[in-house]
């Protein structure tokens, strides 16, 4: 499978996302264990580890959704930006959940994704009650970029092995 270039702009088929590989100073993501409540679009708890990620909401401009996100699911804020990804990257959903997620609206999701380094200590990360939303993770490690892959759940696997190509010049071997 190979991943997608798909501009929400161009096709609203697609639910426009953003995603966030947070790194520490040792070249490890941030990756978090998905609540099985956390999103309809989540269906099996081997590949239940993922980086943040989330919605554009109407108006908003990608890189302040990155931010936004990246605080709702983790309560991190002490980040700077190291790079963003040159084009959109898309993934579609299986037709047994396309049809539950986001009340079959969307054939799938196309996401922008963003690099950060970590600049806080690791007790500022929240992921119980992250900036007073609800949570979306019930646990979180510092894991190795290519490692990722392996962890997500299969139909975003191809989105994960560009994240990890386009950001490799951030991460520990």
């Amino acid at each position: 499978m190979t991943v997608k270039n798909v501009d929400p702009a161009q096709d609203p088929a697609y639910r426009p996302c953003v995603g966030v590989a947070l790194f520490n100073p040792a070249g490890h993501v941030f990756v978090g264990r998905r609540l099985a409540s956390a999103g309809p679009e989540h269906v099996d708890q081997t590949y239940a580890w993922q980086m943040p990620q989330g919605g554009i909401d109407p108006g908003e401009d990608p890189l302040t959704a990155a931010r936004r996100e990246l605080f709702e699911e983790t309560n991190a804020s002490s980040v700077s930006l190291l790079a963003e990804a040159p084009h959109w990257l898309a993934y579609d959903l299986p037709g047994n959940v396309a049809g539950r997620a986001w009340r079959g609206r969307y054939r799938g999701q196309t996401q922008k994704w963003f690099a950060f380094r970590f600049e806080g200590s690791d007790d500022e990360i929240d992921i119980a009650s992250p900036a007073g939303h609800k949570p979306e993770f019930d646990e979180w490690r510092w894991e190795k970029l290519a490692a990722t892959p392996g962890l997500i759940i299969p139909f975003k696997r191809c989105v994960y092995e560009e994240v990890v190509r386009l950001f490799a010049p951030y991460a520990a071997d």
